[in-house]
């Protein structure tokens, strides 16, 4: 084992106290239990808590990912925004499907959401542009909204004995079905 595998493994983990995942009070609806962690997170002052890893698919097939906001999460889906001239906006043009890993290290909780992006009005657009900080009141053509509209959502529960706990989510016959996920050790 090298210096730096042995430093890594030494580092903290987890918190002392972390929430459970009860895997027979799930909602229905994964977005529900998704705001209830959202919320959590909010309540226990995590910095950045709408921050979540936004990944795409390049032309030739690999992923990439950066960190994006969460704007707002409706009906429509997960949103976030971009210049419709970004690398990420060309990505989703060319492969419209997306992925988003939150992570609130504060209570050892992930959610993964995978599903299809489209791009929201430009009424929506706009509202978002005007709002930023950079913003000087004027209209921005370039700016875009697009929702995520999942089709799997998955939320893991970490432990200190790293059996995890996970319950995913599948959109299927237009309704959401969700079981637990387990993982092959190794």
């Amino acid at each position: 084992m090298s210096d730096l595998a042995a430093r890594l493994r030494a580092l903290p983990a987890f918190p002392e106290d972390m929430p459970d995942l009860d895997l027979e009070q799930l909602p229905a609806d994964p977005t529900e239990l998704f705001l209830s962690w959202l919320e959590d997170a909010i309540d226990s002052g995590a910095r950045q808590p709408h921050a979540m890893t936004f990944q795409t698919v390049m032309a030739d097939g690999a992923p990439v990912g950066r960190t994006l906001i969460l704007k707002d999460l409706d009906e429509h889906g997960f949103h976030v925004s971009t210049r419709n001239t970004s690398r990420k906006a060309h990505q989703l043009e060319g492969n419209p499907r997306a992925a988003m890993t939150f992570f609130w290290r504060e209570s050892g909780r992930q959610v993964q959401i995978t599903g299809v992006v489209h791009a929201l009005g430009e009424d929506v657009s706009q509202a978002d542009w005007l709002t930023r900080p950079t913003s000087d009141g004027t209209p921005n053509p370039e700016w875009q909204v697009y929702a995520l509209q999942p089709t799997w959502i998955e939320f893991t529960q970490s432990r200190h004995d790293r059996n995890h706990k996970r319950v995913g989510y599948l959109f299927e016959d237009g309704r959401w079905h969700h079981g637990q996920v387990t993982t092959p050790a190794g």
